[in-house]
């Protein structure tokens, strides 16, 4: 286990670095940041030169490739860090230098055990995009289909699962201090962006979920995700069709291409809801980079390391607020909060429709561009801390898609409003699943279900619990170990971090005189 010195000293650097871009400014001004947590980062940011304006995503670009992930994770948590910093860190979309075409050459190589020349006929050395986690190149193969190629960075696993390791650290500790952050609960970021990367470092699991969305997209006219090469694909390489087609963050070309951009946003919010709603398995990073219109006209995605998945009781909840919020019907939203658990249960419900009223009344009836999303998530936020909701991690990503989603909607046709775009596709799904024929067939299928299940479960439950029964606790987080000293081991933390900052301080000033 890494000694906590090690982490200090790794937290103490990119403190520096936050500092030295203003990204810590926040944190130390917000009322609610414990009292040792804000002496953390005076202590940072002592010596430096702090800009006026915050860049948090060039922050995160600067620490390294595992910080840019945590941003990204951090981007879809306005509550624990600003609406401000949440949208700058929705710039984080992962440019890096390239690798050099050798290291990658030799990493393909490794991966299928035979020459480059054996794989593809043609391979373009220059990439034509670099992330944090892998890089991608054109290429022709043996039977001449033109295809991407995406190639995992050598040595990222190792410095991921390092870094992560300390925002694990970082993230019990402050939790310890209880309040207000231990109800944002970073332990639960750190724990969702851990799962996301684990995917991403494996190409065989994010080509396997490009593979399944293709099926669930089939349905969905105008939407396309491209085909795997599986001959091609490995845990390190993952082959797939080459897209011709225009990025959609170009709306120029777009219009000059003759295309119909109201209608382009139109599908693209439909074919999110589709994903989120109908299937429950959703592509998590919709920015603009990772999206393309093809002549005929259809949206093609790629990219699919981080995707999102909810089960179909939640995407129930989750349909019914949607409708709610648009026909304001906020009563009937309150309730479905306390259903799911949400809000706990000693709130009262009409006082939680009301604080619901108060957010989406001001939204109703108006194109994007005229409603204040800043109001809107200040307003939710509000009402998450009033009635004691703790941070949801199933619907973390959902969040911070929907918000992209929107963006990419609204550079398109700034007019469009989104509560009229969405609210057919979530009417006609809830009256498929929710009407008295859905409602009758569900019911008796998950009865049968439930009947076919119960001997075996009650054998399970008898096996693993002898003497108490009941189920087992959901899965625990991991462990980490904290510093104690006594009952103040917080004040200890504080003064290694004070000695650590301070020998800093002093070989500075050595130096600069």
């Amino acid at each position: 286990m890494t000694a906590h010195i090690t982490h200090i000293w790794r937290l103490l650097k990119w403190g520096r670095t936050l500092a030295r871009h203003g990204a810590l400014r926040g944190i130390e001004r917000d009322p609610m940041t414990p009292v040792p947590v804000r002496r953390l980062v005076r202590l940072a940011r002592l010596g430096a030169r702090v800009p006026k304006q915050p860049r948090y995503a060039d922050a995160f670009q600067s620490i390294g490739p595992a910080a840019i992930k945590l941003g990204q994770t951090l981007a879809t948590r306005p509550d624990l860090v600003g609406e401000v910093a949440a949208l700058d860190l929705l710039r984080l979309q992962d440019a890096l230098p390239p690798v050099p075409f050798a290291t990658i050459r030799a990493e393909i190589e490794a991966s299928f055990g035979k020459p480059l020349e054996q794989i593809y006929a043609r391979f373009d050395e220059v990439p034509v995009g670099a992330a944090s986690i892998a890089q991608v190149h054109r290429a022709l193969t043996t039977d001449g289909r033109d295809v991407a190629v995406k190639v995992i960075r050598p040595g990222v696993t190792e410095q991921f699962n390092r870094d992560i390791q300390t925002y694990e650290w970082a993230a019990a500790h402050v939790e310890q201090l209880g309040g207000e952050i231990a109800r944002l609960r970073p332990r639960m970021v750190i724990a969702n962006m851990k799962r996301w990367t684990a995917r991403e470092l494996d190409l065989r699991r994010e080509a396997a979920s490009a593979s399944e969305l293709a099926e669930a997209m089939v349905a969905e006219p105008g939407y396309r995700v491209p085909a795997i090469d599986w001959d091609r694909t490995t845990g390190k390489v993952m082959t797939m069709a080459w897209i011709d087609g225009i990025k959609i963050s170009d709306r120029e070309a777009l219009i000059a291409a003759g295309h119909d951009l109201p209608a382009i946003a139109a599908r693209l919010v439909n074919a999110f809801l589709r994903q989120a709603i109908a299937e429950g398995f959703f592509h998590a990073d919709m920015h603009q980079g990772n999206l393309f219109v093809c002549p005929d006209g259809d949206i093609v995605a790629i990219d699919f390391g981080i995707m999102g998945r909810i089960d179909r009781r939640a995407r129930m909840w989750l349909a019914e607020i949607l409708y709610g919020l648009i026909t304001g019907n906020y009563k009937r939203v309150a309730e479905i909060h306390f259903e799911a658990q949400y809000v706990p249960a000693h709130h009262n419900v009409a006082e939680f429709a009301t604080a619901l009223r108060a957010v989406g009344e001001p939204m109703r009836g108006k194109p994007v561009r005229e409603l204040s999303v800043g109001g809107m998530l200040d307003g939710l936020f509000a009402i998450t801390r009033d009635f004691d909701m703790q941070t949801q991690p199933h619907l973390l990503l959902l969040q911070k898609t929907m918000v992209m989603v929107e963006g990419v909607a609204t550079s398109l046709d700034p007019d469009i409003n989104l509560w009229e775009t969405s609210g057919p596709y979530v009417k006609g799904w809830l009256r498929d699943e929710l009407g008295p024929e859905a409602k009758a067939a569900n019911t008796l299928i998950e009865n049968w279900r439930t009947l076919q299940r119960l001997p075996a479960l009650v054998r399970r439950i008898e096996d693993a619990f002898p003497e108490k029964g009941g189920a087992p606790p959901p899965p625990p987080l991991s462990e980490v170990k904290l510093i104690r000293v006594g009952g103040g081991w917080r004040y200890a933390l504080v003064a290694v971090m004070a000695a650590a900052a301070g020998v800093g301080a002093t070989l500075l000033l050595s130096s600069s005189l």
